[in-house]
């Protein structure tokens, strides 16, 4: 693996991602962590199996974190313990508590492998990889919120400045309290370097003005679709330029990335995204986009 890393976009070819196995959440408390209902672990494994085979099919290698017993429920979800550079990754510090000792596992995989870290959030800052995207190849878009406060945002803009990456901040709404999870990528999913995906009615009005200053197209998803999925219908994940993977049953937002000339991919997710607030982006850990 040594030298094959490196993520400077959201819509580059996938060349690789981190995941782990959903072991942990088959038998998680739905209370505790805050999921929607009871989870049913033969479905749930059904869907995950059905969206590694389409990352698969897409080209895309997966390598596997530790899958050593443990009850960190929401460590399937790759992509916010810590974010990739083109030259090595940080480690991060969740704002949801129970999530934090999923760093270690992310620290111990990227040793594994031979991938530098360059930093890590530490305490009492807090910052998810969900409130972080590429806007471009040197610019960083973070939102701050219930999971990515300001010592987060300070000390992350710290590390991706000294590899000469620059940030821009914006806060994010309420929405429905500091216990659901609402990150900056609940709002806008990048599909191509100047086509996004977002949701209109909760996107901060400094982001959107500057993505259309700098030649994205925005793609509104229909108020009704966002809520019925619990945001989900808007987590596509690019394995490459304009091609994307989806969570099935939304036809509206299908009809919208069609329209806008996107290779979609579907896979059934009432069972292993909507409960947990997590979908197809949320799942992986880019390691290589080209």
């Amino acid at each position: 693996m040594q030298g094959q890393f490196g993520v400077s976009s959201m819509s580059g070819r996938l060349t690789s991602v981190a995941m782990r196995y959903p072991d942990a959440i088959l038998n998680a408390d739905h209370v505790e962590w805050h999921y929607e209902k009871p989870l049913d672990a033969e479905a749930l494994t059904r869907q995950f199996d059905a969206f590694t085979e389409l990352l698969s099919s897409a080209g895309t290698q997966i390598l596997w974190l530790s899958d050593e017993e443990d009850d960190l429920a929401d460590s399937i979800f790759t992509y916010d313990a810590s974010f990739m550079l083109p030259s090595g990754a940080v480690l991060l510090q969740p704002g949801k508590e129970l999530r934090r000792g999923e760093v270690d596992l992310h620290r111990k995989f990227y040793d594994s492998i031979g991938v530098p870290i360059l930093g890590s959030i530490q305490l009492p800052g807090t910052f998810e990889g969900g409130d972080c995207f590429w806007l471009d190849r040197s610019t960083l878009a973070v939102g701050r919120g219930f999971r990515s406060n300001s010592e987060g945002i300070f000390q992350f803009t710290e590390i991706v400045n000294s590899a000469g990456i620059d940030v821009v901040s914006f806060d994010l709404p309420d929405y429905k309290g500091p216990e659901a999870c609402l990150h900056l990528l609940s709002l806008v999913s990048p599909l191509d370097v100047d086509l996004a995906l977002v949701y209109a009615p909760l996107l901060p009005d400094g982001l959107r003005d500057l993505m259309v200053t700098r030649g994205y197209q925005l793609l509104e998803v229909p108020v009704e679709e966002f809520e019925e999925s619990s945001g989900l219908c808007l987590n596509v994940l690019a394995t490459g330029p304009r091609e994307v993977i989806a969570i099935d049953g939304f036809p509206l937002t299908l009809s919208l990335l069609e329209g806008a000339e996107c290779d979609v991919a579907v896979f059934a997710g009432d069972e292993l995204c909507m409960p947990c607030e997590g979908g197809p982006t949320c799942l992986t850990r880019p390691l290589q986009r080209e």
